[in-house]
């Protein structure tokens, strides 16, 4: 189960002058800004703050319904995981190389749902700073490492098995997402790291994250087919569970989670046109 995005290539400008000229002024600001106001100097904020300018700059973040959604998408992950690993556990006279497999995947799973969620409602410029560390350390650091070890013990235990490889929907799933995903890793970090200058700098690096969050929301839904796949339907998962538990586990808790990470989205934050 590799989860788990499908424009993964920004367009090309044909001149870069031309594009940073016809750039608006939100896409020439930096993906990463001061968390000071531009043009008010910080000694001015106090006269700033009486004209009411502290109650507009620093509003709530979260929308209704943001906070429910996130505590629905843990609860979902965590049926999720919890059944994957109760199953991988339960019957250590069992346990095999091959169980590591659903391991490191479902854990994987939790730690790309976690980095979508901890970046999903930021908007001022310390959380939207403070949440991409997050979402970096939850994404690159931990899941795309943990997903990578769980597909690599996979396929190298069909090999020495002398088995063929991808030959179910799981699998063919599996290794196209984890592909993507490294894919994904390379767009948006390319478009963040040393100020984008992968993809020459703003204007143009803040357009390539744009399309990096939208193929990210491809990315995730093809995650969580592939988990419900490897779930609901893998002969390992069917002699280890019965019918309640993959339903809810497998069908139930993947549904709700995708309904609820969807429910944040800001479409605000990929504005193209």
């Amino acid at each position: 189960m590799a989860s788990l995005p499908l424009p993964l290539v920004p367009p090309i400008v044909a001149d870069a002058d031309e594009a940073t000229a016809s750039a608006t002024e939100e896409e020439r600001q930096p993906l990463v800004e001061s968390e000071n106001p531009p043009d008010i100097p910080t000694t001015d904020r106090p006269a700033i703050e009486e004209m009411g300018y502290k109650d507009s700059y620093e509003k709530p973040e979260e929308r209704e319904g943001d906070a429910a959604a996130q505590v629905a998408a843990i609860a979902s992950v965590g049926v999720f995981v919890a059944a994957v690993w109760i199953m991988a556990l339960s019957s250590p006279s069992s346990f095999g190389l091959f169980t590591w497999h659903p391991l490191c995947q479902s854990l994987s799973l939790a730690l790309f749902t976690y980095g979508v969620l901890t970046l999903q409602s930021t908007s001022r410029p310390k959380t939207k700073t403070a949440g991409l560390v997050r979402h970096q350390l939850a994404m690159i650091a931990l899941g795309i490492p943990v997903a990578v070890i769980g597909t690599s013990i996979v396929v190298y235990n069909k090999s020495r098995h002398n088995k063929e490889h991808f030959t179910t929907w799981h699998g063919t799933f599996g290794i196209t997402v984890m592909c993507l995903s490294i894919l994904q890793v390379l767009l948006g970090g390319g478009s963040v790291w040393f100020d984008g200058r992968a993809f020459g700098g703003n204007p143009r690096a803040k357009l390539v994250w744009k399309y990096h969050r939208l193929s990210g929301y491809i990315i995730y839904p093809l995650y969580l087919f592939t988990a419900y796949l490897g779930g609901a339907w893998s002969h390992w998962a069917q002699e280890r569970s019965v019918l309640v538990v993959r339903l809810f586990a497998f069908n139930i808790a993947p549904a709700v989670l995708l309904l609820a990470i969807l429910s944040r989205v800001r479409l605000s934050k990929m504005k193209f046109f």
